[in-house]
């Protein structure tokens, strides 16, 4: 995958730095992106003013990285003696020296690095002779946030799976009993967040992805946006169901959260629905590439105090009603660039963004609902193709 880096290499030229140095593994998504390679230990990736990119791997990484990663060179770490130098230096030692002679072949005496770069590594450096200096503007996440037509479709793909998953999790409680005490009955036994959660995880492996997180919150659980849920799932209750699934292969995300009440939601669970799905549209309404995130939050604001409910914007200090951001970019990292929330700017076409409204609060529960899109020139594509129902229907065949 072409990626543009030319922000990147102007910022070097006009700070007059001779590279940018990443060193980290792969489940660092700058790392990922500029390298186009995978490795579970760290590795070095050097940008240049002319935009080109030069990666350092281990021995053991070498010929795969030559095969698979998007770099104009790569060279090993056996090149510049680092047994040797681990040997006579200790591996700390030796491996400043190693990244020193790399980044000496390539012309560099001044770097720039980014935030999360190992503060040992950098001080190394410096007593090695380099100038080190931190990129705090983010540059390389807000390139990777405008996303190409390939990464668009490594979160559809994700995103489908994501799909199949919700339907698993719908099903089962579309198709559970109930018990005297209101309690779901699935197959016999009493059907719990984790029941639930464990199909969709299965699901998901099932479709290339994986997931540790899965959020399946009935009731009280449900009022708090991150309580990932546990325990038996109750009738005439709001459940939340929010996956967030990683593309094992191609490690982009998908996000997609409904809201179910299998039974008799009270008219508050309701009118919270209707409101939650009217924010929803009002926010999808309003974004197109120009627009700013804030825009995007502030329509899905409007909608909420007007009905009544507190927002962060009406009542900073809440902690009921809407009480989180409208949304995220999602790529690489389920949560990156742009924000969709009171500091959002200025969305671009190509970035992927989910829009996410919700009201929370413990005597009622929480309700929230999610889709994946695209920005586009003139508004929007929605890469999520499932129901948007507060009672559960049966989407698989069961047994």
């Amino acid at each position: 995958m072409d990626i543009d880096l030319s922000p990147l290499a102007d910022y070097l030229a006009e700070d007059d730095l001779d590279g940018y140095l990443i060193d980290d593994d792969s489940s660092d998504a700058d790392q990922r992106y500029i390298s186009g390679f995978s490795a579970p230990d760290a590795y070095q990736t050097l940008v240049t003013p002319d935009g080109a990119v030069h990666l350092l791997v281990s021995g053991l990484e070498y010929g795969r990285a030559v095969k698979d990663a998007d770099a104009d060179t790569v060279t090993r770490t056996a090149d510049y003696d680092a047994q040797a130098l681990a040997t006579e230096h200790g591996r700390y030692e030796g491996g400043l020296r190693v990244t020193s002679r790399f980044l000496a072949d390539h012309g560099v005496e001044s770097i720039a690095v980014p935030r999360n770069f190992p503060t040992g590594t950098a001080d190394g450096l410096r007593e090695h002779g380099l100038e080190v200096t931190v990129e705090s503007e983010d540059i390389v996440s807000d390139i990777r946030a405008v996303k190409h037509d390939a990464e668009i479709e490594h979160i559809h793909t994700a995103q489908r799976a994501n799909q199949q998953a919700m339907a698993v999790a719908e099903t089962m409680i579309a198709t559970a009993d109930i018990d005297a005490d209101g309690t779901l009955v699935y197959e016999g036994e009493p059907l719990t967040s984790e029941r639930v959660t464990q199909e969709i995880e299965i699901t998901l492996l099932r479709h290339g992805c994986s997931l540790d997180e899965t959020i399946v919150a009935c009731g009280e659980h449900g009022a708090d946006p991150h309580d990932r849920g546990s325990g038996p799932l109750e009738a005439n209750e709001l459940i939340v169901i929010d996956i967030f699934p990683q593309d094992k292969e191609t490690k982009y995300n998908g996000d997609m959260t409904r809201t179910f009440c299998r039974g008799e939601p009270t008219d508050e669970m309701v009118r919270r629905y209707e409101r939650t799905y009217e924010a929803f549209e009002a926010a999808l309404e309003t974004v197109e590439a120009g627009v700013t995130g804030k825009a995007v939050h502030d329509a899905v604001c409007d909608v909420y105090e007007d009905a009544g409910y507190a927002t962060l914007r009406s009542d900073p200090s809440t902690d009921t009603g809407f009480i989180h951001s409208t949304g995220h970019g999602i790529g690489l990292d389920v949560h990156e660039a742009p924000s969709v929330s009171p500091v959002g700017d200025e969305l671009e076409a190509g970035h992927v963004i989910t829009i996410e409204p919700g009201l929370y609060d413990p005597a009622v529960g929480g309700v929230r609902i999610e889709d994946l899109v695209v920005v586009t020139e003139d508004a929007y594509e929605n890469l999520t193709d499932y129901p948007i129902a507060l009672e559960p229907s049966a989407r698989v065949e069961t047994e």
